[in-house]
């Protein structure tokens, strides 16, 4: 039986009573027999050629949370493929970094979207002056379906939230890096659901989560309030607005609230 993992510079393989030194396209027999039955053979493995052509990855990560940015580039630098080119806490000191676009090859960005100062999604824009062909992977907890087409639309390939495993976040640097996309299961279900035909009664006007916004415009709570409430974004909020504006055909918080009081919501 042969077993094996492989480090960065080296291949180990366990091989009953035979051992191997290997290099580029070569093997070499060492020994025919072994007086260990189960005895471990280690070969050894040219760096530059491995089993099959090595992907270089150049990551950057922009995150504000020292843990999860400890964390996420503790466990992809372990990758031999994967090299950590740039991690930042926040857009500003990330735009500052890559001025000079020359001297730094990048190829994917995981980037958060809530950071203090410019947001992440505000952020897209800028690095594509400079890196129009960097693969940008949003890592968030935002999960509502503006936040995602928002990103998508400023020009991020994937969507990934916060809670998805250490591993699978490696995968998808992969996925994308091979020229795919990578969406976590509940963000790609909302896409879908998105474009799903809908049959809309008069009473199914809002969606839930705008009847809970509508809920706190009759509480009286403002915008910030309200964000803080439902636990999302500002911006989030008047986004939501704008389109219970349009839904009821209403101009203002005034007659929302009128027609909730009404039962027309």
């Amino acid at each position: 039986m042969l077993r094996g993992f492989a480090k960065k510079e080296h291949l180990f393989l366990s091989v009953s009573g035979l051992s191997f030194f290997t290099k580029p396209k070569f093997v070499y027999l060492i020994s025919l027999r072994s007086p260990y039955p189960h005895q471990h053979v280690v070969a050894s493995l040219d760096a530059n050629v491995q089993l099959c052509n090595m992907e270089n990855i150049k990551l950057a990560i922009v995150e504000d949370d020292p843990l999860i940015r400890e964390s996420l580039e503790n466990f992809l630098q372990e990758h031999p493929a994967i090299s950590i080119s740039l991690v930042k806490g926040s857009m500003e000191a990330f735009l500052e970094a890559i001025k000079d676009a020359d001297r730094q090859k990048l190829d994917v960005l995981l980037l958060d979207i809530e950071l203090p100062g410019m947001s992440g999604i505000q952020g897209i824009y800028h690095i594509r002056q400079k890196y129009p062909e960097l693969d940008i992977v949003m890592l968030t907890t935002f999960e509502e379906e503006e936040m995602i087409f928002n990103a998508l639309c400023a020009g991020a390939c994937s969507y990934i939230s916060k809670r998805t495993p250490l591993a699978t976040i490696r995968e998808a640097v992969f996925t994308v890096h091979r020229g795919g996309s990578y969406m976590s299961p509940s963000i790609a279900r909302k896409i879908a659901q998105h474009f799903m035909p809908k049959e809309q009664t008069d009473h199914e006007l809002l969606s839930l989560r705008q009847k809970e916004i509508v809920r706190g415009i009759v509480d009286g709570l403002s915008y910030k309030m309200i964000a803080d409430r439902l636990n999302i974004s500002i911006d989030t909020v008047r986004d939501h607005i704008k389109r219970i504006y349009r839904a009821l055909e209403v101009n203002s918080k005034a007659e929302v609230i009128r027609k909730s009081l009404d039962g027309e919501i």
